[in-house]
């Protein structure tokens, strides 16, 4: 009897193990030791073709970063404001580029490669600017980023394409020619594109004939598209946006889920990294301060990406730095925007209280 009950111990424990082995994230993220790794610069400076003046784009806050493998090195795409003499969201904000021969320490480039200019999108990227970058690449090698288009009225998910991260062409708010212009200029954020590995790369993926991206701030969201800028939300059988996953009471996730970096097709379903925002009021957990932004994680089916599987329970990564619990955004946050395969790890990038960047590191594949 008491060899029976050793057996057992001994399968509970490597059931134990083999569980741990087969988890469907693709491993634990760590912080580096060297956070943050970019930050506000007031020695740069750049013409802004609106205001007809040069101005110092970096001197307030640079924080919530897109990522990228080029050539064998990251190159990171920073949320840069100019002003720190202006009122919270008050700012014009620029999108700047740096690149890292080690995915840790970033060389930054002079000027800007996406901001307000007196072009046809003026209307939409000015006076608030361009904000919170995601990339991705296609087979092809054309670079897609969605962004934020703020003119102080609406924000507008938009996208811009790129054939060598340095010169951009915008193509205007996502969901312009949708259902007649339904959702223009209406409230629409944060653009993750699915993607997939391909010889070591990760590269944007077709499911059922289509590109596909989750979306979203409030609750996420997904649209499809033929070409990768013109997309289309769907809907549920009301004519409203279907609601993939929404807040949950008592979790870190009980204010706001913000899709992360693209999505990623694994072996296990579609994972999409997403910011949770924890409520300021009797909803909010006590695991992480109110109004607090962490990272958690959610993995939708591989044939049906509007079909959830798994969904984490709580954070994987919450402030814990100095410059993560305080800063421009008084509450905190780890906001997830950069997801890059780079010198065999994971290198997960994220905005830390909207002042600075930060990197996380999983040797998992």
């Amino acid at each position: 009897m008491k060899r029976n009950h050793f057996f057992i111990i001994i399968l509970l424990v490597t059931s134990s193990i083999l569980s741990a082995q087969t988890r469907w994230d693709i491993g634990t993220f760590v912080k580096t030791k060297v956070n943050p790794v970019a930050g506000p610069d007031s020695t740069l400076t750049f013409y802004c073709p609106v205001k007809k003046e040069i101005i110092k784009w970096q001197k307030a806050d640079v924080f919530n970063p897109a990522a990228i493998v080029r050539d064998g090195k990251v190159y990171l795409l920073t949320r840069c404001e100019d002003d720190p003499s202006a009122a919270y969201a008050g700012r014009t904000s620029r999108i700047g580029i740096s690149v890292s021969d080690d995915g840790i320490h970033f060389r930054k480039f002079k000027e800007p490669v996406l901001y307000p200019d007196n072009d046809e999108f003026k209307q939409y990227d000015y006076p608030g600017g361009c904000e919170d970058p995601r990339i991705a690449e296609t087979p092809e090698g054309m670079y897609i980023v969605t962004y934020t288009a703020w003119n102080h009225k609406v924000p507008n998910l938009s996208i811009a394409i790129s054939k060598d991260l340095f010169h951009w062409q915008k193509k205007g708010p996502a969901f312009t020619k949708a259902y007649n212009g339904k959702f223009l200029n209406k409230p629409t954020k944060s653009g993750s594109i699915i993607t997939r590995m391909v010889n070591e790369k990760q590269v944007v993926a077709k499911i059922n004939g289509k590109y596909w991206m989750y979306w979203g701030e409030k609750f996420v969201n997904l649209a499809w598209s033929d070409n990768l800028w013109d997309w289309n939300p769907l809907l549920n059988d009301r004519g409203e946006l279907k609601r993939l996953i929404v807040p949950r009471s008592g979790k870190f996730d009980s204010k706001l889920t913000e899709c992360g970096p693209p999505a990623l097709v694994t072996d296990k379903g579609i994972l999409l990294f997403y910011n949770g925002k924890n409520a300021e009021d009797d909803n909010a957990t006590g695991d992480v301060p109110r109004g607090t932004y962490s990272v958690g994680e959610v993995l939708f089916d591989l044939l049906n990406p509007e079909k959830v599987v798994e969904r984490s329970d709580t954070y994987i990564l919450k402030p814990t730095l100095p410059h993560e619990k305080s800063g421009q955004y008084t509450a905190g946050t780890t906001f997830s925007e950069g997801l890059v395969y780079f010198d065999n790890k994971w290198f997960l990038y994220y905005g830390t209280a909207d002042s600075f960047v930060g990197p996380a590191v999983s040797e998992n594949k």
